[in-house]
């Protein structure tokens, strides 16, 4: 039987993996193999490492759905040979980079941990090392012979969140994440303090993992606000080939009467969009005819975003349209937890 199980880091870039060159203050992506030698610390750790990289590291504000199937490739490739992943990756997009993968991974059976950093490793107070240790830790834990963790997650500053349901919340703070509508799965303190119960249970026997790598980014985002006009309604609503629209209304999912607003939205899912309809509140969720204002939004058969994050529906209406869900039953399975991503 197996003692040690097998890890494997896959570096796309970000602050994470770039340790300063002390003699130019330039900052450069490490190398692998001298892994150990900056974190001796894993040498304390029960699990074999082994780390591959992107070709040409990105920052995360260049990641776009053809680097999501790059990942998607990596940990397809590994699969069977390693017990967990973590994907070191830059803060800015992760939350909608965890999204995006917990859909494109079903029937995952191992853990796939994202985490990054809002300083350097080579810096003195860096919270790379923890992070990054306690990641590896995490994905490494079994019970049973299995990998505790079965899905994506996303840790940063002691926390383990599912990573569908995370939000970047803070630029410069190192808790950088949180979790408004969904408890963490795993709280770092002098122990590891797992949360059995917000763990997704899988039953998937004799099920094997399917990587789906097409994402469909015929979609956008539009976030209603005072003052919004007409203009601005219908140059979204008039884009060429548009298939999905996330609509970010008000509170629980209320939006403006007008008729030049209700017009155009009803008109737009007649003709075969999509709008899915989720809040711009950082917790909470979409709850369409509590109030008069959102009753109109109902009637004309709006997607409900329940509690969704604006990323998880992003990546979630990608991945329907990439695996052709017919547009009649799109709605329905929109509604439909996949992944825990909502209620």
């Amino acid at each position: 039987m197996k003692n040690t199980t097998n890890i494997l880091l896959i570096y796309t870039g970000g602050t994470i993996g770039m340790v300063k060159d002390y003699k130019t203050g330039a900052l450069k992506a490490f190398n692998f193999d001298e892994l150990v030698k900056n974190i001796p610390e894993l040498k304390q750790l029960d699990c074999n490492l082994r780390g591959v990289s992107f070709d040409e590291p990105i920052d995360s504000s260049n990641m776009n759905p053809g680097y999501w199937a790059q990942i998607a490739s990596i940990i397809e490739e590994h699969y069977e040979e390693n017990d967990g992943f973590v994907v070191l990756h830059g803060s800015d997009t992760m939350s909608y980079s965890a999204s995006a993968l917990s859909f494109m991974l079903e029937n995952l059976e191992k853990p796939v941990i994202f985490t990054g950093s809002q300083l350097p490793i080579g810096d003195l107070r860096t919270d790379a090392k923890e992070n990054l240790i306690t990641s590896i830790e995490i994905a490494s834990l079994r019970k049973k012979g299995r990998p505790v963790l079965r899905e994506v997650g996303l840790y940063f500053e002691y926390k383990l969140y599912r990573g569908n349901r995370t939000t970047k919340i803070n630029a410069e703070h190192f808790e950088a994440f949180n979790s408004l509508n969904y408890p963490p799965l795993v709280e770092s303190g002098v122990h590891l303090k797992v949360h059995d119960n917000y763990l997704i249970k899988k039953v998937t026997k004799n099920k094997s993992l399917q990587v789906h790598k097409k994402m469909d980014d015929r979609v956008a985002i539009l976030k209603i606000f005072p003052g919004i006009n007409q203009n601005v309604l219908q140059s979204v609503l008039n884009i060429p080939d548009l298939k999905a629209l996330i609509l970010e209304t008000y509170g629980a999912g209320n939006a403006p009467m007008d008729e030049w607003f209700l017009n155009p939205i009803k008109k737009a899912v007649e003709n075969g969009l999509h709008i899915i309809n989720v809040t711009q509140c950082s917790g909470g969720s979409v709850f369409m005819g509590h109030y008069q204002t959102s009753e109109k939004l109902r009637e004309m058969q709006l997607v409900n975003g329940k509690d969704i994050t604006t990323e998880a529906a992003i990546t979630k209406a990608m991945y329907l349209l990439g695996t052709g869900v017919p547009d009649k039953l799109f709605k329905t399975i929109f509604e439909t937890p996949l992944r825990g991503e909502m209620v």
